[in-house]
């Protein structure tokens, strides 16, 4: 049975235009928190950045009155910018990533024609390695590389909660996509049985939501229910008809609209474009790099 001392409070803010979940998770006994996946927000049909939802976890940790020890990503996300550098600005707390993330780079910085670009995880303060253990306050954390959607992707199991990022959705809307370049079903497969042989009351927290037949957003559930009613692990019962599944379904499904948009920030530490000499910054899409992929509607 989990105790306070290794049960942290986790508060999820839902960003509906790109169905993403940002967390404070927090150890209420010391005041101390950590940021996950927080987004910067984007317009990509104006071109417009702003901190909306940036400024709505700084204003619920100022009014806890938390201190922020960490501002984590699970990995370089394809939908929406990462607010990581936003925050350290304002909180002066360290950001991390997996030590993975240089694969990443060294994949994105070639489809970008970027020769000069330091692909070696500098971006960010930290770099954790598989099994990895840090604190948040008292609560300890440890880091569970979980490859599949991405190369880089890990999850971050605090206390008696797993941050499991694109792994797995809420169990009526099954499992991440595994099509993006470095993604690989065999991969996300095995990182799931791994989340799925944590204790069955462990709390899961995932990185998105779609919001499944018109629901309310949702985005906790535990070890059991995954088990038990997720539509694909609990249907997909081997690792060859799982895969098999996965990549029949990724042939149908379109890019993220803002993948070409947001790897060019996110493996840049979720640094913007510098400005140019009239003031204003560039994002760089490339023309027919993603050739073969289903068309957006």
């Amino acid at each position: 049975m989990a105790t306070n001392s290794h049960k942290p409070e986790v508060t999820g803010f839902y960003d509906p235009r790109t169905g993403s979940v940002q967390y404070v998770v927090a150890d209420v006994a010391s005041n101390k928190c950590a940021i996950i996946d927080p987004v910067y927000d984007y317009d990509e049909k104006s071109g417009q950045t702003a901190t909306h939802h940036a400024d709505e976890l700084l204003q619920f940790v100022a009014q806890k009155n938390y201190q922020v020890e960490w501002i984590l990503d699970t990995h370089p996300h394809a939908d929406h910018f990462s607010a990581a550098p936003y925050l350290k600005e304002k909180t002066g707390a360290p950001t991390a990533i997996g030590e993975k993330v240089r694969e990443v780079q060294e994949l994105w910085k070639g489809f970008y024609n970027w020769p000069d670009f330091p692909a070696d995880g500098s971006q960010w303060d930290h770099l954790f390695s598989d099994g990895e253990t840090f604190k948040i306050g008292n609560l300890e954390a440890k880091v569970i590389h979980s490859p599949g959607h991405t190369l880089a992707s890990v999850t971050y199991l605090i206390g008696d909660a797993a941050f499991i990022h694109d792994t797995l959705f809420m169990p009526d809307s099954g499992t991440a996509r595994a099509d993006f370049p470095g993604g690989s079903a065999k991969a996300l497969w095995q990182s799931i049985q791994t989340i799925l042989a944590l204790p069955d009351e462990t709390r899961l927290f995932t990185g998105h939501d779609y919001q499944a037949g018109g629901r309310e957003p949702l985005w906790q559930s535990t070890v059991a229910e995954q088990k038990a009613s997720n539509i694909h692990m609990a249907h997909y019962l081997n690792e060859a008809d799982f895969i098999h599944a996965r990549e029949t379904r990724d042939k149908t499904l379109p890019m993220p609209k803002l993948i070409l948009h947001a790897l060019q920030v996110n493996t840049n530490g979720g640094r913007l474009p510098e400005p140019e000499a009239n003031g204003v910054r560039y994002l760089k899409i490339p023309l027919d790099l993603l050739s073969g992929a289903a068309w957006g509607k």
